[in-house]
């Protein structure tokens, strides 16, 4: 047996240096050396990352997602030239978009068969070599993308592509890694650098003061926010500064995580309620689309944007409007801000008035909410609120849920009763990627049922064959709800609202409508899951309750909940 010091394993010290612990993979053949040098750290028990082999490349990108979601950590993927990088491309746009860090590989072949000795196949000639190179491919998709230039640099650059996708703006980054590369001889420093945590920036203390100070004048302070949530930090933090001051707090249309307490005095509900535009100071935190239409901002309020990256790079047309950024760590400002304000001194006259209006307010909204349910609780068939009523009522407080809906998502984030910090995630970029990000949620949080609402339309974008196979497999069980109104509804809307009077809304002829469907619960079967059809809104309860057994059994569950459109 003779252990191969080479390219393959520079490239996992560098993962192991970067404290990664798994690298998520659709593997191409162009990886032999990283496979060997995986087969090397296993048989000599060496402390390195976990491989795992995922059978579509979207599915790999999203389990690292969802792992990051959990745990804050950057992961690895690897994946095959430019043909699985195009793949995986839609994964890949959803982490740039959310500010996912990780480092993404894939191969190339530089000598096509001209190195004597050496054959890399005929395949990368004809079909896989891409003009300039993978890495153009990837370059619009990633906040930096390059070649490995040498095997006598591929290490050092793996480390840095990976401290790169750390620091602000965080997100993926990538690099191409050709197969000569791999094969050559790595001769190894004598000691190895762990790559330190990433900084987390602060705002100068002169603008938390006047913050602050805004703060304190304020008679209608309101808070706004997409993200706040994304670490439990944050989540805590919110709560705090909130509470401070009895600030009322808003989920923003475009929320991606849980931010605040849904059945808390102080939360006002999602969008724009009247307090939004009441405010004479607007605290928006992480918002990267805080108005819509952009333009349409409160008229009275003073905005201050509290984000570590106000502007995205991925964002054609920015209007966050603000008058002041605290631009820093976001989890850090909010903290800040509630110390300078504990240390100005609070007025508890005005902080119990604002708390019971807040909780009036709050106590009305919960009453339509509840009325609006109970209207639709007799319905012969099941309504989408209805449905969020169930699960909220037959799973677990500590449930995850992934929530890739179009049509019935302002129904579920209203009427969901989600719980706690990391109890909510949407998705960003195209559909097709709840499967996966829920099976990188659950490796992270193993004792949590982790469940992915998905309409019918966004499920059949999904890898499902690839995800439920993973999830056999890897012991991953996770419940798939599907809110099925049989088409794509939100297409039919929207052809609707361009042309209420024309030839489609008079003749109920709606091209963009129909889905090629089947019954979804049976596919749970063929990976010995539990799979049910739900018709009557009496099942509901049972039909939850038999699928969370399931998956606490170890098996995973879809259930094909038929909506009322």
């Amino acid at each position: 047996m003779q252990n191969y010091v080479d390219g393959g394993e520079a490239v996992v010290q560098a993962f192991r240096s970067l404290d990664v612990d798994y690298v998520m993979a659709s593997p191409g053949s162009e990886w032999g050396a990283v496979w060997e040098a995986l087969a090397r750290q296993k048989v000599s028990n060496t402390p390195g990352p976990v491989y795992f082999s995922c059978a579509h490349e979207t599915l790999a990108v999203d389990l690292a997602i969802g792992y990051t979601v959990i745990t804050g950590k950057a992961q690895a993927v690897m994946l095959h030239t430019g043909v699985g990088l195009l793949q995986g491309a839609m994964g890949i746009d959803g982490a740039n978009r959310l500010g996912i860090p990780m480092v993404v590989l894939s191969g190339e072949a530089l000598t096509y068969g001209e190195k004597q000795g050496f054959d890399p196949g005929g395949q990368w000639q004809a079909n896989l070599s891409v003009v300039g190179g993978p890495h153009r491919l990837a370059e619009p998709l990633v906040k930096w993308s390059s070649q490995a230039s040498s095997t006598e640099t591929l290490f050092q650059q793996i480390v840095s592509a990976g401290e790169l996708a750390q620091r602000v703006p965080t997100g993926p980054t990538y690099l191409s890694v050709p197969i000569e590369t791999q094969l050559n001889e790595w001769n190894p420093p004598e000691e190895f650098r762990m790559a330190p945590p990433a900084p987390k920036p602060q705002p100068s203390h002169a603008d938390i003061e006047k913050v602050a100070e805004l703060l304190l004048n304020a008679k209608n302070p309101v808070i706004l926010t997409e993200a706040a949530g994304r670490e439990p930090e944050g989540y805590a933090a919110l709560i705090d500064l909130a509470e401070l001051l009895s600030i009322p707090v808003v989920d923003a249309n475009q929320s991606t995580y849980a931010n605040f307490p849904k059945e808390h005095p102080l939360y006002q509900g999602v969008g724009r309620p009247s307090c939004v535009d009441e405010a004479d100071l607007l605290l928006t935190v992480r918002c990267r689309a805080p108005f819509y239409p952009p333009g349409n901002k409160p008229s009275k309020a003073t905005i201050v944007a509290i984000d570590e990256t106000p502007f995205r790079l991925h964002m054609v047309h920015h209007a966050a409007q603000a008058d002041m950024f605290l631009e820093g760590n976001a989890v850090a400002s909010l903290g800040l801000l509630a110390d300078a304000v504990r240390a100005s001194g609070v007025d508890a006259g005005v902080v119990e008035q604002r708390k019971s209006r807040w909780a009036a307010e709050h106590d009305k909204l919960w009453s339509a909410r509840h009325a609006a349910e109970a209207e639709v609780s007799g319905n012969k068939k099941i309504h989408p609120m209805t449905l969020a009523v169930a699960m909220s009522e037959a799973l677990p407080d500590n449930t995850f849920y992934v929530d890739e809906t179009i049509t019935h998502r302002g129904i579920l984030v209203r009427h969901l009763r989600n719980r706690g910090p990391q109890s909510y995630f949407r998705p960003q970029g195209g559909l097709g990627q709840g499967l996966g990000i829920a099976l990188g949620i659950k490796l992270a949080a193993r004792d949590r049922p982790v469940v992915v609402v998905v309409g019918d339309g966004a499920f059949m974008y999904n890898p499902v064959i690839q995800s439920l196979a993973l999830a056999q497999h890897e012991n991953l069980p996770i419940l798939v709800v599907i809110p099925n109104n049989d088409g794509y509804i939100a297409m039919k809307k929207e052809h609707q609202a361009f042309y209420p009077d024309g030839v489609s809304a008079a003749n109920d002829l709606f091209y963009g409508r129909p889905i090629t469907g089947l019954d979804y619960a049976e596919i749970a079967k063929l990976f010995g899951g539990f799979g049910k059809r739900v018709e009557d809104p009496a099942d509901l309860p049972g039909a939850l309750e038999e699928a969370l057994a399931a998956i606490e059994g170890g098996k995973s569950a879809i259930l094909n909940v038929m909506v009322d459109p």
